[in-house]
Formats: structure tokens, C-alpha cells, sequence
């Protein structure tokens, strides 16, 4: 569904003068809602931004490299929790788990031996290996977030060894062709934007190298356009399950580490960044690498979010990540999702669940349980909103499915009559009686 025309008016403003006071060559910001690309703002002439124009991707790449190696667990060929040493033997630094690699929990250095990964030619995976040594912890992970750029390279690396696969091979095989983003590449394709530094002073332009960077490409290697990367929002926002669980997915953007602990506005889950605005959350990842940013931001509640790209590397004031997410909120702010319509039950429960129905009491305190015929789930409210939905699991076995009592047993406990006198809800007994 497009943007309203003020809205569209709006977000047209923002990105056209993000543009002009940050002094990039060029500039798109584009709007998803419901799996499409509903609105794209342009800014800039060099080149002028499409839909087609690709341009690098940087780190965003993260996320993508995040969900090969959860496609893997998924399917039981690891864990999160196995030690780097399981996959990729001798290293010295194997008793580091591949969730601390994903969730920048590890305390691994942010980089690579040798010269700047971004800026040259990078080399094969064993050599990205006999570069490591017990030195490059620089940061004891057990005091939380530090940002590795190299943990991602090692993550490449565990995953060409389960599978016998390269990296993009696998992201090819696995992501890119199911999700028909055909204009993402491992190098630059035309039609492409080069990339920049403005120089400081005197605004002139000086290109910046395309480089290979070999091992270390799941860091931050691909180059995609607006119209793939919004295919890549619209999955993280609601994916298909051919490609990943949603149920995997949720558990992705489930924080691992707080990195803004003055404010709690940042955190990262599993290959995936959040950001905190009011009282929503948005995933996505933000992206640079020399000549380019790169962001994306998705609300996944409502299915909502924004990508950007711009070629220089940053903005002379301001920053792309930030422009990204004010865009997201004004969209939001200004067209919320409308509520789903109430209709009416055509049929009243079976009997065995009507009896379950109704309002139980724990220490003075209500819960109410209604029936979704439509789901097969009881579910439950406190003053009237829902807290809990429950799933069958067995004769008088339930189990919690979201709120504050996900995954946790409900057991009807029934009198010699056989009719239900309690709730045991994770051994907290709801009965009938205040």
C-alpha cells in the first residue's frame, strides 16, 4: 500500500535534505510495508537513485550470514551454544561459542590482522585462521557487547566447513534465488554507484577501491539494490518459512547483549541489531565500507520498514542508521496499522473447552480465559487485555505460546466428578473461588 501524499511529502523532505546538509553524491531512502517497496525518496544526481542502481551493502551482510548459520541449526547440523573449536579445529581460540560470534558477545577483536579488511584485498580462510592467535580477545566476554567484524569472518569459515559450500554459493543457494533477490552479488554489477569520500574542505570527490575481501566477505561483502534489499526487509519483517522459521527468526531478534547501557536504546540478537524508539523496537542492521552506508530498519509488529543507501562514506553531519529510523517512525506515527476487525465466533466452543472458559482467581487476582475457535487455542486476559495463549499438548495439557507464560505448562486439575475445580499454571493454582 503506498504512502499518503502528505506522508510521501514528509519523507521526501527528510531524505532530500539529509542529502543536501550531508554532502553525499547520492541518496535513496525506501519505505516497506507489507512485503512491497511502497515508496522510494530519492536525492542527488551522481548518479541519480533507482530502484535497479546497486550499491554496497556492508555489514548488513551480517544479517543475512546469520541466518544461513540458524538455516544450520535448524536443520541439526550445529548449535549455537557448540565451541568455535568444534567446527574450525586448532584454533586458539575454539572455547568461544558461535552465539557469543553472532550476538558480538565473544569480546573478539573488531578486526582482522594486516592492513584495513574494507580497504584491500582479502585472503582465504586459512589464512584468516593462522592469523589468530589468544591475544585477539580484547575484551572479556563475559562483560558484554564488544562489535566483530572478524567473528563474522570465522562464521563464513564454520559454515563452508559444515556444508563444503562457499560462503556465497551457500547465501546464493540458500537465501538469494528462494527470495528472488537476483540483483545481489558478491561484486559490483552494473548498473552500480562508485563510491566516495567528499573531501572535507574543498567538496570534490575521490573514489574508493571495490575490493574482494575474500574470508571475510560474510562480514560485509555484497552489493544489493533498493528493490532486493526491500525483499530482504519484508523477510526479516515476516519471513518464509521455505527459507527460515518464523519461530527462528523471532528468536534472532532476541537481545543477546545490551550495547547502549546508559540508555538501553541498542542491543543485538543474533546476527540482528535492535534499536529502541519509544516504546517500539526495530531490527534490522546498518552497513559501511569505504565509498558507502547502508541501513535498514523493520517494525516487525506491523510489517513495516525502511532501507537506505548512500555513496559516500557517512555524512558530513548526521548518519544514515538515524535518518533510516526517523523515517520509520514518521511513517508509523502517521499511518498506524489499522486494528483487525472483531468478529463474532460462528459456533460456541466444544464442551469440553467451554468449561474452561470463564474467570479464575490467584491470590484476589483475575484471569479470564477466552477460546479462538479459529486458532484452537485458549487465551488469556488480565483487566481485560491478552496475556497468554495456550496450545493443546495432551488431555488436560496445555502450553503457554507467547506473553509471561511462554512454553509454560497449564494442567486442569479436575474433581472425582471428572468437572475442573483448577488451573496449575507453572504450579500457580487458578481456581473459581476468590
Amino acid at each position: 500500500m503506498p504512502l499518503s501524499p502528505e506522508t510521501a511529502r514528509r519523507v521526501d523532505h527528510l531524505v532530500a535534505d539529509a542529502q543536501a546538509t550531508g554532502r553525499t553524491p547520492s541518496l535513496l531512502i525506501g519505505v516497506v510495508r507489507d512485503g512491497a517497496l511502497a515508496h522510494l525518496a530519492v536525492a542527488g544526481d551522481h548518479p541519480r537513485p533507482d530502484a535497479d542502481l546497486q550499491y554496497r551493502l556492508g555489514s548488513i551482510t551480517k544479517t543475512m550470514t546469520a541466518v544461513l548459520v540458524m538455516q544450520l541449526r535448524d536443520a541439526g547440523r550445529l548449535d549455537p551454544a557448540d565451541p568455535l573449536d568444534r567446527h574450525l579445529p586448532g584454533t586458539p581460540l575454539g572455547a568461544l561459542t558461535l552465539r557469543q560470534l553472532l550476538g558480538h558477545a565473544s569480546g573478539l577483536q573488531r578486526e582482522p590482522d594486516g592492513e584495513w579488511w574494507e580497504r584491500s584485498a582479502g585472503g582465504d580462510l586459512p589464512a584468516l585462521l593462522a592469523g589468530l592467535s589468544a591475544d585477539k580477545i580484547s575484551y572479556p566476554p563475559h562483560r558484554g557487547y564488544h562489535y566483530s567484524n572478524l567473528a563474522y569472518g570465522l562464521l563464513g569459515g564454520v559454515l563452508e566447513k559444515i556444508t563444503g559450500t562457499p560462503w556465497y554459493a551457500l547465501l546464493r543457494d540458500r537465501i538469494l534465488d528462494p527470495l528472488g533477490m537476483r540483483r545481489t552479488t558478491y561484486q559490483a554489477t552494473e548498473p552500480y554507484a562508485r563510491g566516495y569520500v567528499v573531501h572535507p574542505w574543498h567538496d570534490t570527490l575521490r573514489e574508493e577501491p571495490r575490493t574482494d575481501t575474500g574470508a571475510m566477505a560474510p562480514a560485509g561483502q555484497l552489493w544489493a539494490t533498493a528493490g532486493d534489499l526491500a525483499r530482504w526487509a519484508a523477510f526479516l519483517a515476516d519471513p518464509d518459512p521455505a527459507v527460515l522459521a518464523p519461530e527462528t527468526l523471532t528468536e534472532m531478534c532476541a537481545p543477546v547483549v545490551i550495547s547502549d547501557l546508559d540508555s538501553w536504546k541498542g542491543g543485538h540478537g543474533l546476527g540482528v541489531e535492535l534499536y529502541r524508539d519509544g516504546d517500539r523496537v526495530y531490527v534490522g542492521h546498518g552497513g559501511s565500507m569505504p565509498g558507502y552506508v547502508a541501513a535498514l530498519a523493520v517494525h516487525r509488529p506491523s510489517r513495516t520498514g525502511v532501507i537506505g543507501f548512500a555513496n559516500s562514506y557517512g555524512f558530513r553531519t548526521g548518519h544514515i542508521g538515524a535518518l533510516g529510523q526517523q523515517v520509520l517512525t514518521t511513517v508509523l506515527d502517521a499511518e498506524p496499522a489499522p486494528a483487525t476487525p472483531w468478529r463474532p465466533a460462528t459456533a460456541p466452543p466444544p464442551a469440553g473447552i467451554a468449561e474452561l472458559t470463564g474467570r479464575w482467581w490467584w491470590m484476589g487476582h483475575a484471569l479470564d480465559l477466552g477460546w479462538d475457535a479459529d486458532a484452537g487455542l485458549l487465551v488469556a486476559y488480565q483487566r481485560g487485555r491478552e496475556v497468554t495463549r495456550f496450545a493443546p499438548e495432551g488431555p488436560d495439557r496445555w502450553r503457554g505460546r507467547g506473553g509471561s507464560q511462554d512454553g509454560e505448562p497449564l494442567t486442569v486439575l479436575r474433581d472425582d466428578a471428572g468437572r475442573p475445580t483448577a488451573l496449575d499454571i507453572a504450579t500457580f493454582v487458578h481456581t473459581r473461588e476468590v
